[in-house]
C-alpha cells in the first residue's frame, strides 16, 4: 500500500493482504503450523532461500498484516508485534543489550519497565541509570559517557510529564545510543516519534489500538535493519509471539482507532476543565491545558492533548497520607459510570490509583519522586457521553466534599 495515504486510510485499508478468495475482512489464518509442497522446499525455507510460512511463533498471515499496518502508519520500515506491550519492551531492551552495556531512561515510567531498568537489567550485568525526564541537564549529564540505549514515555505514566524526544534524541545519540520511546499514551496518531528522533517506537496494542478492552498485544517498530537482525532473532527464539487471533481483533480495532481516538481526546479535555474548577481536586494534570508544566512542549510535539487526566484529590490535612488515600477511595468508590480498573485506553472511562496499583511497587520514595501521591488519580477517558461522565464524576466528588464537611463538624 502506497504510504502517502492518510492515517484514517492506513487505519482501514493498510497491510491488506486478500487470499484468492477475495474476503472483504482480513483472513483469520488459526494455524500453529504449515505445509510445504514436499521436503525440498521445507529445507529451502529454513535456509531462507524461499520465503514460506513455517510456524506461527515465527511468522503467521494475520500477524504480518497487523505489522504491516502498524508499520505504514507510524511511517516505520519495519514492525514486530509481541503477546503484550510488556513483552514488547523486553524484547526491544533485551535484544540489543548485553553485559556490560549502560542504559538511561527517564524516571516517569510505568511500573513494570521501571522494574526492568531498576531490577532486571543489573542481574544480567547491565547498568541502569534513571533521570528526571523534563531535566534536560540531567540528560546531558547522563548521555556524556558511552550508552548503548535510551529509554522513554512522553506522557508518562501516570503523570503526563512530558519530554523533549528531539533534544534527547540528539543527546543520546551523540553518546552512541540507540532512542527508544514508549508512545502508548500519545498513540501514532497524536506523537511521531520517528520524526522526532527516535529509533525505536513501542506499543501495547492491548490499550487504544483494541481499545475495547477484549485482546492483549505489543509492537515493536524501528529500522529494517535493526528489526530483522537484532529483534528477529530474539522474538523467534524466546517466543513472545502475538496470537493470529489477538491480531485479527486489532486489527478490527485499528479500524475505528481515529474515531475513538479524537472523540476521547475532545471529552478527556472537557474532563480536564471541569475538574480544575472542583474545590475537592487540588492538582489537574492534562498535556494541552495552559496550566501543565510543559504545556509548551506538550503542543509541540503532539496534536492533541490525549485520553488520559491526571488529578489529586484534596483529603484531610496536607501531608496526612491515610486521610489523602481515604478521600481518593471514597471518591473512586462513588462512581457509578466510570469502572475502577488499571487498564487504560478504552471506549470505557476508567479510573485507577496508581499508588496501589500501578506503581505500588517502585516504593514510597520514588512515588514521591515522580508527584505521585496518595491522592493521584488516573482516570483515562471513555467514549461515554461527556456530560454523562461530568455528572459522575462531580456526583463523586460531591461524596467526597461532604464526607470532609462531616469530619470538621
Amino acid at each position: 500500500m502506497p504510504r502517502n495515504f492518510r492515517p484514517a486510510t492506513q487505519l482501514v485499508r493498510g497491510g491488506l493482504n486478500r487470499t484468492h478468495h477475495g474476503e472483504t475482512a482480513e483472513a483469520l489464518f488459526l494455524t500453529s503450523g504449515f505445509v510445504y509442497d514436499d521436503a525440498e522446499q521445507a529445507e529451502a525455507t529454513f535456509k531462507n532461500e524461499v520465503q514460506h510460512y513455517q510456524y506461527s511463533r515465527f511468522g503467521n498471515p494475520t500477524v504480518a498484516m497487523l505489522e504491516d499496518r502498524l508499520a505504514l502508519l507510524e511511517g516505520a520500515e519495519a514492525c514486530k508485534v509481541t503477546a503484550t506491550g510488556m513483552a514488547a519492551v523486553h524484547a526491544a531492551l533485551l535484544c540489543h543489550l548485553k553485559t556490560g552495556d549502560r542504559l538511561v531512561a527517564s524516571r516517569a515510567l510505568f511500573g513494570s519497565c521501571h522494574w526492568i531498568v531498576s531490577t532486571l537489567l543489573p542481574r544480567y550485568g547491565i547498568e541502569g541509570v534513571f533521570v528526571d525526564g523534563a531535566d534536560l541537564d540531567q540528560w546531558r549529564e547522563a548521555l556524556s559517557r558511552p550508552t548503548a540505549m535510551v529509554l522513554l514515555e512522553s506522557p508518562s505514566n501516570p503523570m503526563l510529564d512530558m519530554v523533549d524526544i528531539a533534544a534527547v534524541s540528539t543527546l543520546a545519540h551523540a553518546a552512541g545510543a540507540l532512542v527508544v520511546v514508549d508512545n502508548v499514551f500519545a498513540t501514532p496518531l497524536l506523537q511521531k516519534p520517528f520524526a522526532l528522533g527516535a529509533d525505536v517506537v513501542v506499543y501495547s496494542c492491548t490499550k487504544h489500538m483494541d481499545g475495547q478492552g477484549r485482546v492483549l498485544g505489543g509492537a515493536v517498530l524501528g529500522r529494517r535493519k535493526w528489526v530483522d537482525e537484532t529483534l528477529l532473532p530474539f522474538i523467534r527464539n524466546t517466543g513472545p509471539s502475538l496470537s493470529p487471533f489477538n491480531a485479527w481483533v486489532i486489527l478490527k480495532g485499528l479500524e475505528t482507532l481515529k474515531l475513538r481516538v479524537d472523540q476521547m481526546c475532545r471529552n478527556a479535555a472537557a474532563v480536564a476543565d471541569f475538574l480544575a474548577e472542583r474545590a475537592e481536586v487540588a492538582r489537574v494534570l492534562y498535556p494541552f491545558r495552559a496550566d501543565h508544566p510543559q504545556h509548551r512542549l506538550a503542543t509541540a510535539q503532539m496534536s492533541a492533548g490525549g485520553t488520559l487526566v491526571t488529578f489529586d484529590v484534596k483529603g484531610g490535612p496536607a501531608g496526612d497520607p491515610r486521610s489523602q488515600k481515604d478521600a481518593c477511595f471514597r471518591f473512586m468508590n462513588a462512581l457509578e459510570l466510570v469502572d475502577v480498573s488499571n487498564n487504560l485506553g478504552d471506549s470505557k472511562s476508567l479510573a485507577t490509583h496508581p499508588a496501589t496499583t500501578t506503581h505500588m511497587r517502585v516504593g514510597p520514595e520514588e512515588r514521591a519522586r515522580l508527584g505521585i501521591g496518595d491522592g493521584t488519580v488516573r482516570l483515562s477517558v471513555g467514549l461515554e457521553d461527556v456530560a454523562d461522565l461530568i455528572e459522575d464524576l462531580a456526583i463523586a466528588l460531591d461524596a467526597v466534599g461532604a464526607a470532609e464537611a462531616r469530619a470538621a463538624e
